[in-house]
């Protein structure tokens, strides 16, 4: 089985220097998985792998009796029921699982109490990082109103030299999005890195620990990094950068005017290099530029490939043959109807895979703003003329020719169901080509008693001239 927090403790020890047969004897765990989870390492970030695997749900025998449990949670909560108690009153109803998968349910249900907080110290270069978010409304010149800003902040312990940029949402992707640029803009990564109690971190607390979120332990073994978070309600365990974004709101925000978030972006970038690198820290009393060159070289490597950042997700195929993602449709092949296929969302492309995870179908994300429901369907004409009723075709045909009378009348005897579909056709025709033309085309689909709609297209897309189509002249000298 899969243990994220022992291959990331493993990974973290190795890099600083000890032996496979200390981390072995450390964590009791064989020196082959040792070096199975390094070598698994390795490959990750030396070679760009891109895996879907089918989806592989395990059902458990709580499942049936999870809102019985919530429903006891609910109603006596002073004192609340004890597991044992709980488990003999589920095993009343018919549950034969053991008091062990229960524990571990309720555990995630009824959070333990947090410990006393941490007292945080300064650390050597190189040690640690953190990061956090922070939203303002900011006016803008352009639109003359005001709009949601979120700024994404990445600073180093040590020398205080920070990243900053505009993120479009909070969500666990923008975030590793926006912690690989701050990488890529200190061209190395922290021993530590250490956040606040988001979901996108954490996913509970069990005995006064931090249980990772699993995606994020993924993201932390690639780059090597050991993850650290506060404890929720204790904001002075952040106290080292506990004004992130102070300078950013007193010196770029203040008294500075933007015409959009493309100038917002830009000057930000400029403010960077030109003011937050090169203003003296009112801690460290230095440049954080200066102190980020003797940090520098105590910053992990960068592997060689990012961290594969996509979402997937599971969707059913629906009755359109389309699959459902933030209230837009996209289509995918007929035969996965009713089928739960493995969806990975990337940038801005949305990726459709088989159940035996084979790629089907790429698809643009649509614009939030479309109202257009549909991506990849097929748009059908909409002009005046599918409104048409039958006897406005008919009329508008009897004005081209007499003979027109004699190819309606034949048209509804050979083609009775169709007739109408034939007519609607003919009529289009006069978008393209002369009425004139169109009329030699229907006598003589009346001689050869060929009365088909594409038989007579056919009929003169060789021999008549459309309707404003470029003619080329040879002169002669």
């Amino acid at each position: 089985m899969k243990d994220d927090a022992l291959e990331n403790s493993v990974v973290s020890l190795f890099s600083k220097g000890w032996s496979i047969r200390r981390i072995s004897r450390e964590f009791v765990v064989s020196r082959n998985r040792i070096r199975r989870i390094l070598e698994r390492n390795d490959l990750f970030r030396q070679k760009d792998i891109d895996l879907v695997m089918p989806k592989n749900t395990r059902p458990s025998k709580l499942d049936p009796y999870k809102k019985d449990i919530g429903q006891l949670l609910e109603n006596y909560t002073n004192p609340a029921p004890t597991s044992q108690r709980i488990f003999e009153i589920i095993c009343e109803k018919g549950y034969d699982g053991g008091i062990t998968t229960l524990r571990n349910h309720l555990a995630t249900i009824k959070p333990k109490k947090k410990a006393e907080p941490i007292i945080t110290v300064e650390t050597a270069p190189g040690r640690r990082g953190q990061h956090d978010w922070s939203e303002y409304h900011i006016p803008f010149t352009e639109s003359g109103a005001e709009e949601k800003v979120i700024f994404f902040s990445f600073i180093l312990s040590y020398s205080r030299r920070q990243h900053i940029e505009v993120v479009d949402d909070q969500t666990q992707t923008t975030m590793f999005n926006s912690l690989i640029h701050a990488f890529d803009y200190f061209g190395g990564v922290p021993k530590e890195i250490k956040a606040d109690n988001q979901k996108a971190c954490v996913e509970r607390w069990e005995a006064g620990k931090p249980i990772f979120n699993s995606k994020y332990l993924q993201f932390a073994t690639h780059y090597r990094f050991r993850p650290l978070t506060i404890r929720p309600g204790k904001p002075r365990e952040n106290l080292k950068v506990e004004r992130p974004f102070y300078f950013l709101e007193t010196n770029f925000l203040n008294a500075r005017t933007f015409d959009n978030r493309d100038d917002l972006k830009n000057k930000l970038n400029e403010w960077l290099t030109t003011k937050n690198d090169l203003r003296v820290h009112r801690t460290t009393k230095m440049l954080p530029f200066e102190m980020f060159k003797e940090e520098r070289t105590e910053l992990l490597p960068l592997p060689n490939n990012d961290f594969d950042t996509s979402t997937i997700i599971y969707r059913i195929v629906n009755s359109q043959s389309c699959v459902e993602y933030q209230g837009f449709f996209y289509v995918v092949p007929k035969q996965l109807l009713f089928e739960s296929c493995p969806v990975r969302i990337i940038a801005d492309e949305l990726m459709v895979y088989s159940p035996n995870a084979e790629l089907l179908v790429i698809h643009k994300l649509a614009d939030k703003d479309s109202k257009e429901r549909y991506v990849g369907r097929k748009q059908r004409n909409s002009s005046a003329l599918a409104a048409l009723e039958i006897k406005q075709v008919i009329t508008r045909l009897h004005a081209w020719h007499p003979d027109m009378e004699t190819f309606i009348e034949q048209i509804k005897i050979q083609k009775p169901k169709q007739y109408y579909f034939q007519l609607r056709k003919l009529l289009a025709l006069k978008v393209n080509y002369e009425i004139h033309d169109i009329v030699i085309a229907v006598k003589r689909a009346l001689t050869y008693k060929v009365l088909d709609y594409s038989a007579i297209e056919n009929f003169l897309d060789v021999n008549a001239e459309k309707k404003n189509e470029i003619k080329l002249f040879n002169k002669k000298d």
